[in-house]
């Protein structure tokens, strides 16, 4: 199939377009939210940069979906209605955000568009309304076994730790910090340590890598750290567990679900997650022996091959089915009310 999707959330874009199908990635010179393209990833041939207005709606045999407005967008562009006839799904992948729990999805007053989650826990929090819904779970490129532990350290990946607060936990690093030093991945870490008070000799900010050093150095800490409060599930701690590391994570949202206990500790008490990345730190072959546990747990449920037969699954069961016209389709089933829409 011709699927057509922008470049939005890069890590599960990785992963998805190294499916068995034709990837359409809109391209602007620009670049930017809607013209990223592959943005010099290494990615296989089977994804390839289009010019949005210049595509034929023919050429596209499927479009996935990650922000509302693209509904709009693919109606103007392809000259055809997502989920009338232009099969579509939507993938969320984030947690509601606002008044939770009495958020509705921006799709759930619709019934032509499935939407996709990511966690079982964004199923769970989001209010779907009327929208068919699934979960597929995330998919890693494996990166291989590359723990060492060789440094008495704590690697933490997030994006924007300062804007983002206590969403992203930034609040509770100043008491891993205590532990042992931090070393912390991520856009926008620059001035962590004076926004958290952690001096430069426990927090080093090593801002972002391309994915293949951001893997090699990671793995050189002993521990991995999980700090997040209330994000969908950090696709950097799965590819900590499948690098080899231990973790040490905040028992919020999906993460329960995702890590055992054997792979390190998962808990809403800081004291004990903060004991435990004391031992582990002081234990390096405890670290190692909790290591290959986690990363056993996440080739099982979180491996590449998984996640791609689950979203051929999905693609060939729609594709099966009919497609509504325009003329079927009733006033309410409008995909996207007017005033939440917006043009790109």
């Amino acid at each position: 199939m011709r699927i057509l999707l922008w470049h939005v959330h890069g890590s599960w874009t990785d992963a998805f377009v190294r499916g068995r199908h034709e990837y359409l990635l809109p391209v602007l010179p620009e670049g930017g939210a809607w013209g990223l393209g592959r943005a010099g990833r290494d990615w296989p041939e089977s994804v390839r940069e289009v010019d949005l207005a210049a595509l034929d709606g023919d050429a596209v045999d499927a479009v996935v979906l990650q922000r509302p407005e693209e509904i709009d967008e693919v109606a103007r562009s392809l000259g055809r209605i997502p989920g009338v006839d232009l099969l579509t799904v939507f993938v969320e992948h984030n947690t509601p955000k606002g008044n939770f729990p009495n958020i509705s999805h921006p799709l759930s007053d619709q019934t032509v568009i499935p939407v996709v989650h990511v966690t079982h826990f964004n199923r769970l929090a989001w209010d779907n309304g009327s929208a068919p819904t699934t979960v597929i779970e995330h998919g890693i490129p494996d990166p291989g076994q590359l723990y060492t532990g060789e440094l008495p350290e704590l690697g933490v990946v997030v994006n924007e730790p300062v804007r983002r607060g206590r969403v992203t936990g930034t609040d509770l690093l100043p008491a891993f910090a205590s532990v042992a030093p931090l070393q912390v991945f991520g856009m926008k870490t620059d001035g962590l340590a004076a926004a958290t008070g952690i001096g430069d000799a426990r927090l080093t900010s090593r801002g972002d890598l391309k994915t293949r050093d951001l893997h090699r150095e990671l793995a050189r800490c002993r521990v991995y750290v999980h700090p997040m409060r209330w994000t969908s599930l950090g696709l950097s701690l799965l590819e900590a567990m499948h690098l080899g590391m231990p973790v040490v994570v905040l028992a919020a949202t999906e993460a329960p679900r995702a890590v055992p206990q054997e792979a390190g500790v998962v808990s809403a008490d800081m004291d004990e997650l903060l004991r435990c990345a004391e031992r582990l730190v002081a234990k390096p072959e405890e670290a190692r022996r909790r290591g290959l546990a986690a990363r056993e747990a996440a080739l099982e449920r979180y491996g590449l091959g998984k996640f791609q037969d689950r979203w051929d699954e999905l693609l060939a069961d729609l594709r099966s089915r009919p497609r509504h016209s325009v003329n079927e389709r009733p006033d309410e089933r409008i995909l996207v009310p007017a005033r939440e829409r917006k043009t790109p």
